[in-house]
Formats: C-alpha cells, sequence, structure tokens
C-alpha cells in the first residue's frame, strides 16, 4: 500500500473572484484548450495546469500506473489569499473545501483529504477547521508557512507561525485531532530573485526552515504537545542547517532561548525516541533522504510526490525503493506514517 501524503487539487472552475470580492488579486483559471488551463492572476500566467489538476478521473489512473493507493488531496497553495480581506478568503476557503469533501466521498478508498484555512483570521480559521473535520470528514488541514501582511486589511506585520494569535487554530487542531501540513508559499527573498525559477530552489526551502524553527523556538510543540504537524519538501533546509542552529542555541541563549529553553535538536529522533514532528519523503536525492531518516527516524517520514507538479517526484516512492531499508520501514515510509500522521486506521 502507498499513500501519498503531499498533492495537490482543483476545482474545474470556479467564479471571477476579482469581480465577486470587487478587488484584485485572485487566481482564476483559463481553460485555453482541452485539458490545459491557465492559472492567471490578473493578466499574468502563474502556472500553466493539465486536466490532472482537475479530474479525478485521470487521477486515479495515474495513480493505478504509478501503483499508489492514495492520495492527500490539498489545495494548490497559491489560493491560500492569506492577503485578502478576511470573510473574502473563509468564502473561497470553503468552495475549495466542499470541492475536496466532495472528491472525497465520491471515491473515498482511493482519496484523502485536508482543508484550506484563512490563517489571516485565526478564530475564523479555527471554525473552518471544525467544520471541515466535523462536517466533512477531512483529516485536517494544510496551511502556509506565513501569514503575509497586509496594510490594506488593518495587518501590518508579517506573522510567522509562532505568533500568539494562530495559538486559536492550533487549539482546534488539536482538540480536533486535526493533522496540520505545513506547505511554503509567498516565497522568501521573491524580489532578489526573479530568475532561474530561485524562488523555488532557495526560497521554498528557507521558508520551511523558517517555519519549522518559528515552531520550535517559539515553544508551539510545548503548549499544544498533541498537535500533529507535517512540513513538505523533506522539511526544507531545516535538515541540512540543523547543526548551525543548535550551535547558535548554545553560543547565543540571549536571542534563541526566549520563549522555549527546549534544545532544537530535542525534537529529533534519539534513541527510541522519534521526532517530535514528520515530513515528507520529497528529496529527490538518496543522500538526502538517508539523512531524514538518521534525523527523524524511519516512523516520522511520508511518501510525498507533489503531484502533479514538475517540482515533483514523476514516479512516487522511486526513491524510496532505491534505498536499503527492512519490510518495516518501506512500510512506514509507504503508508504507515502516513495513516499516522492523518489518524487513519491501518
Amino acid at each position: 500500500m502507498k499513500i501519498d501524503l503531499h498533492t495537490h487539487i482543483l476545482p474545474r472552475d470556479w467564479p471571477d473572484l476579482d469581480a465577486k470580492y470587487g478587488y484584485a488579486g485572485f487566481v482564476r483559471l483559463d481553460h485555453y484548450k482541452p485539458c490545459c488551463a491557465r492559472m492567471m492572476i490578473g493578466d499574468r500566467v502563474f502556472r500553466e495546469i493539465t486536466d490532472s489538476v482537475w479530474d479525478p478521473k485521470r487521477r486515479i489512473e495515474e495513480m493505478d500506473r504509478e501503483k499508489i493507493s492514495m492520495q492527500v488531496l490539498s489545495t494548490v497553495p497559491v489560493m491560500f489569499s492569506y492577503w485578502a480581506k478576511p470573510h473574502d478568503a473563509l468564502d473561497l476557503s470553503r468552495r475549495l473545501n466542499d470541492h475536496i469533501a466532495d472528491v472525497v466521498r465520491d471515491h473515498p478508498k482511493r482519496f484523502a483529504g485536508l482543508a484550506t484555512i484563512p490563517l489571516q483570521d485565526p478564530d475564523l480559521a479555527a471554525q473552518e477547521l471544525e467544520r471541515c473535520v466535523r462536517k466533512l470528514g477531512l483529516r485536517g488541514a494544510q496551511i502556509g508557512t506565513h501569514v503575509d501582511a497586509n496594510p490594506h486589511w488593518g495587518r501590518i506585520d508579517t506573522l510567522n507561525l509562532d505568533n500568539v494569535s494562530l495559538q486559536p487554530v492550533w487549539s482546534a487542531a488539536e482538540q480536533l485531532n486535526a493533522a496540520i501540513f505545513v506547505h511554503p508559499w509567498d516565497m522568501l527573498g521573491k524580489e532578489r530573485m526573479p530568475k532561474y525559477w530561485l524562488p523555488w530552489l532557495v526560497g521554498m526551502p528557507a521558508e520551511t526552515s523558517l517555519a519549522i524553527c518559528s515552531m520550535i523556538f517559539g515553544g508551539v510543540f510545548e503548549r499544544f504537545p498533541k498537535l500533529r504537524v507535517a512540513f513538505a519538501h523533506g522539511g526544507g533546509a531545516f535538515p541540512f542547517t540543523i547543526g548551525r542552529i543548535e550551535h547558535a542555541f548554545h553560543v547565543r541563549p540571549d536571542l534563541y532561548d526566549t520563549d522555549n529553553p527546549a534544545t532544537p535538536r530535542s525534537y529529533l529522533a534519539h534513541g527510541h525516541t522519534p521526532a517530535r514532528f514528520y515530513v515528507d519523503s520529497l528529496v529527490h536525492d538518496a543522500g538526502a533522504l538517508k539523512l531524514l531518516l538518521k534525523l527523524f527516524g524511519a516512523s516520522r517520514v511520508a511518501l510525498g510526490s507533489d503531484y502533479p507538479f514538475p517540482l515533483g517526484e514523476f514516479h512516487p516512492g522511486k526513491l524510496i525503493d532505491s534505498l536499503k531499508l527492512s519490510a518495516k520501514e518501506k512500510v512506514q515510509l509507504f503508508s504507515g506514517n502516513a495513516c499516522d500522521f492523518l489518524g487513519i486506521n491501518r
């Protein structure tokens, strides 16, 4: 059995959101030829996609070809719309979440779902998470690595995941036994990286590391010990800079030991105790995957492909298969860890 924790989906159609909400910046789909569409923001092409993004039948055909038992569906991160007015973002979130729930309901053995929630208003986000878990049967939520500032709607500061205002979200997730999958979106330093796809190659890994460090140093895992969190793309840059992060914790306690006295390494695997949080396996390198297994333990790394996008793993699980792992470890990486993270009975 193989469960792909990291896949993205959109509805085939939705209304013109710029017109609906009365201001610009939302994504629309331009179905310019059969089975293909452009994701447009204003007159700019954000990304070209195919029907694999919106057609469950096409997805299942490709899953069968790659021997994937189940995909975990989440929206495309550009749809988070944390910059928007909170109630507009909630309306959009509900539309996206209802669509994911419909797909899961139609194919319950092939798909599980994660919601999107309007993090710019944590109380609304917590309410939508509860609706999605209790009424729609989704397994939790996919969230971004930060909430961007938007002075037009009254918030002048960018919120990292340690911000105290987000506590209603963590509390709701813990009470609902809901999984939280953290995915980078609006990339760090993008203004300095207009060429070579660098926001995706450099900014995304940095974003994920920033999110992990924010949650560790901010004491989020200490305040919410039952919270289940996974980070996309193998934890980004975090696993490969943990030595520097740990060293800094000890040499500058005046800066680092402020909200949480626990060392960063204490959140990673030690002895028979696995890491405090999960990562997916999407690192495209056998040596990097071996490092993840060493740092997090075999019970905290889950298959993730980023289907159906070009930076994903085209043959999900091929990298895991390339390693010399025990039968038990392969079961954990291919399906067991996803089940544990999502709260699915094995």
